[in-house]
């Protein structure tokens, strides 16, 4: 079991007023996703603007048991019963190889209750996804130069919705995957779990990196077995979040004395992240707080830091303008499109607190705790010499972005999917909690019970 430490803490970690107001704060959530469930499904019953099966999910009620329900419970029982142990002692190269191949089967098993058709390889396949476009990508460039003239629901052929929803960095994947001879939905979906599970690794390296090894040790467990995992299998912003997050890591690997080359990775993914979806340029939230807890070194060498970061950073949306396509104009018609179809009618009122209710959801208990904690501490008087100040500046930078992202209106409903990237740092905050196996236990329930007892649509 691996030690709680209790140097610059705000509280006792193993204290009762601690574990108590953990409590209250699991509640409070539990009660906020219970409001969201009864009266989301009212306003469906009586007035069908809510365009959801399951408020707040984006789900239908369908109990069922699977080809991965075995699995699924086999590596949950793993992880609860050895993953902090095993992430205490591991080597640290081979606790990051470990944890993405347990997070792999994590998700691949919960998928896998649907069955292969159904929760893999038809994910993607759908008439609002991205493999409905890919014969639209014959000629690359001249593609990309007509992109915008088909976001508005209007305009003739226009997009689907996801393919208008994002940049073209988000299908253009799929295309070269195809490309490649990788083509359909069985390969499209392995590509977004095995690339999505390299997320929880990125994040891992930041909080090595910014925090220190213990907190990314006591981390590992809870990033791998996250509920997210339910919507990550398989669904293209698993794949975001991994290109968001490792974006994230080089930066950090950047500032804290590695190699100031890792700037110019940073600046590369930033960039592809830029383009893969809208919404995720909030990751410069992220990104700022990352400066600022390596302001030493951001102080010591700010033109060799900034040189390679904003040269990396122009690479991608050089490349896409100088093919013709206006991310700035595909933006506003996207704004326009949005509100053209359910984000007209989705009320508002109703989603910008009942999105944080699917964030619980696929956040887990332990993470609304853990956050819990890491606000005490930051209200406390944050240090940022201390580890525990530094992660919580991580994670609440995390929700920041998070809560921007809501209060936009741009993300109303279907957040149990859209927001994969940020909710994957949140799961850190597990690193704060006592008894990791209690906690790592009720992560795993309600993973496996949300994934048996509803058909996702995502």
């Amino acid at each position: 079991m691996i030690r709680t430490h209790r140097t610059g803490s705000a509280e006792s970690p193993s204290s009762p007023d601690g574990s108590r107001r953990d409590l209250y704060a699991v509640t409070a959530a539990a009660l906020l996703v219970v409001a969201a469930a009864v009266i989301g499904g009212y306003i469906e019953r009586t007035h069908h603007t809510l365009h959801v099966g399951r408020p707040p999910l984006y789900a239908n009620w369908l109990p069922h048991v699977g080809p991965g329900t075995p699995a699924a419970l086999a590596v949950a029982a793993a992880v609860v019963a050895y993953g902090p142990a095993v992430a205490a002692r591991l080597p640290w190269r081979r606790l990051l190889a470990v944890s993405w191949a347990t997070a792999t089967a994590w998700i691949l098993s919960l998928a896998l209750i649907d069955g292969w058709h159904r929760g893999i390889a038809r994910r993607l396949t759908t008439k609002y996804e991205y493999l409905q476009v890919i014969d639209r990508f014959h000629d690359i460039p001249a593609t990309l130069r007509d992109y915008t003239n088909h976001i508005l629901i209007h305009s003739p052929d226009h997009w689907p919705a996801h393919t208008a929803g994002h940049p073209p960095a988000a299908p253009l994947t799929f295309v070269l995957l195809d490309r490649i001879g990788l083509g359909g939905g069985g390969w499209a979906g392995l590509w977004c779990i095995v690339t999505g599970a390299t997320a929880g690794v990125a994040v891992l390296v930041t909080v090595r990196a910014l925090v220190g090894e213990e907190w990314a040790r006591r981390a590992a467990p809870f990033l791998v077995l996250a509920p997210a995992a339910v919507w990550m299998g398989a669904s293209a912003d698993a794949y975001f979040a991994a290109v968001a997050a490792w974006a994230v890591a080089l930066l950090a690997l950047a500032v804290t004395g590695r190699s100031l080359l890792w700037a110019a990775g940073s600046g590369l993914l930033f960039g592809l992240t830029c383009y893969l979806s809208y919404g995720l340029t909030l990751f410069a939230v992220i990104g700022a707080a990352v400066l600022l807890l390596g302001r030493r070194r951001v102080r010591q060498h700010p033109v060799r830091l900034a040189l390679p970061l904003l040269a990396g950073l122009a690479v991608v949306p050089a490349l896409f303008t100088l093919a013709g396509f206006n991310w700035w104009e595909a933006y506003r018609l996207l704004t326009t499109r949005y509100y053209e179809g359910a984000g007209g009618v989705r009320p508002y009122w109703y989603w910008v607190w009942a999105n944080l209710a699917c964030t619980v959801l696929i956040a887990g208990p332990a993470t609304v705790s853990g956050l819990r904690r890491a606000s005490a501490q930051v209200l406390s008087g944050p240090r940022l010499t201390l580890p525990r100040s530094r992660l919580a500046l991580i994670l609440l930078a995390a929700l920041l972005a998070l809560l921007l992202a809501d209060l936009s209106g741009m993300s109303k409903a279907e957040t149990e999917r859209i927001w994969l990237p940020f909710t994957m740092w949140l799961l850190a905050a597990g690193a704060f909690l006592p008894r990791p196996r209690a906690w790592l236990a009720a992560q795993g329930l309600l993973a496996l019970t949300v994934n048996h007892l509803l058909l996702t649509g995502w």
